[in-house]
């Protein structure tokens, strides 16, 4: 194994992502498993925290596999498998997916909305990336924002999906690309299930701080 848990590789990533403390970063994690990622990535580098949210489009009969990717605002990621599905399929996966994204937005940021990316420096954090759709399309999604800079932080990835995400990032800095890869969670001792509650927690734990030092 590569990684006792996400949080090992998280203080990883900080550690490599060291030269942008005191720049006051936007960390975005991509739900759910690099939100949590993010949030120790943040925290070292005295940033703030946040989620982008992207989709996978899923190949019809083959959830696992991703054929494309989708943003919040609709915008999409053609896969190399993208015309595998017909057009009437395609239209239904693009708009289950934004529904879920728009529920998830309003689930993980209700308590303070949105961070907008723009004219900052942004690092954008998942445990790892297997075809890198999901990737691509939050890098574009941030992109379209006006960013600063664009760096994205990764545990694990192949080294092609690699290759694709250096052609969009400003800079990309991945802990580890092994030969044989088959799944991200193969190089974790633990990979459990980040929930939906974890995701919260995560992104509200500072604000909460922050409140009970203001009423003490």
């Amino acid at each position: 194994m590569l990684f006792r848990d996400r949080a090992d590789a998280a203080s990883r990533l900080a550690r490599r992502l060291v030269a942008y403390k005191g720049q006051h970063p936007l960390v975005l994690g991509v739900p759910r498993g690099g939100v949590p990622m993010a949030r120790i990535v943040a925290d070292a580098l005295d940033g703030d925290v946040d989620v982008v949210l992207v989709r996978k489009l899923r190949a019809p009969g083959q959830p696992e596999l991703a054929i494309g990717a989708v943003d919040e605002r609709g915008t999409v990621l053609k896969g190399a498998y993208y015309d595998v599905a017909d057009d009437a399929y395609l239209r239904n996966e693009i708009r289950t997916q934004q529904d879920i994204m728009r529920a998830r937005r309003q689930m993980y940021t209700r308590t303070h909305g949105a961070i907008s990316p723009a004219g900052r420096i942004v690092i954008i954090v998942d445990d790892g990336i297997a075809t890198g759709s999901s990737m691509l399309a939050a890098i574009r999604a941030v992109r379209a924002a006006k960013p600063k800079r664009i760096v994205v932080g990764i545990g694990v990835a192949p080294s092609e999906s690699l290759a694709a995400i250096k052609k969009e990032a400003d800079e990309v800095v991945c802990l580890e690309t092994p030969a044989g890869f088959r799944s991200v969670g193969q190089f974790f001792e633990d990979f459990s299930e980040v929930t939906d509650d974890m995701v919260v927690a995560a992104l509200t734990r500072l604000a909460s701080v922050a409140s009970a030092g203001k009423r003490a």
